[in-house]
């Protein structure tokens, strides 16, 4: 941020592109645990800060490579870590994973592909984690950044649909996935 502009203290945007008004505050039975790229946490597109802020319950932690002792300071609970990332059959474990969402602290990689991948690569105790990949996820609404493949969403979007999958499909996600529409479009004006 330019020296001298105002910064939102609850987004820590600037006023002019302050992002709490699309803050839609839900509840959910799983964690959140938002693991953020730093090259992410100015990025006037991202969707992470939206997430974190809307999730009351969650936790956004900012780095690439993490002390080892830190990582696993912060993957300590009593819920069993899940990584929200695609994976071979013999990561993702959706079969051992507890049935009870309340049980489950879901991991998940903010950052592009290509950042998200040297992040997982950088943190071998995130290999460890069980998997959880989206089931036949549909097209993003994420129109400000181009995705190189299909299923490719954003942060907000993949972690909503990553809750349905462990919660139930209720539509209880849709008032954030309408907000998040809400920004991007307030991005591309």
């Amino acid at each position: 941020m330019r020296p001298g502009r105002l910064q939102c203290t609850r987004c820590f945007r600037p006023e002019s592109a302050c992002i709490c008004q699309w803050v839609t505050p839900l509840s959910t039975q799983a964690d959140v645990l938002i693991l953020q790229h730093p090259l992410e946490v100015h990025h006037a597109k991202g969707s992470a800060r939206l997430l974190h802020l809307s999730l009351p319950g969650s936790r956004l932690v900012i780095g690439e490579a993490f002390d080892p002792l830190a990582l696993q300071g912060l993957l300590t609970t009593d819920r069993v870590n899940v990584l929200l990332y695609p994976g071979d059959a013999e990561e993702a474990a959706p079969g051992l994973l507890p049935t009870d969402p309340s049980q489950i602290r879901l991991v998940v990689l903010d950052g592009t592909w290509r950042k998200s991948r040297k992040m997982l690569h950088l943190n071998p105790a995130l290999h460890q984690l069980p998997r959880l990949a989206l089931q036949a996820p549909p097209p993003s609404h994420y129109l400000i950044r181009k995705a190189h493949r299909p299923g490719q969403l954003s942060t907000l979007e993949a972690t909503c649909l990553a809750l349905q999958q462990l919660q139930g499909p209720s539509g209880r996600f849709a008032p954030l996935l309408a907000a998040f529409d809400g920004f991007v479009a307030s991005q591309i004006r």
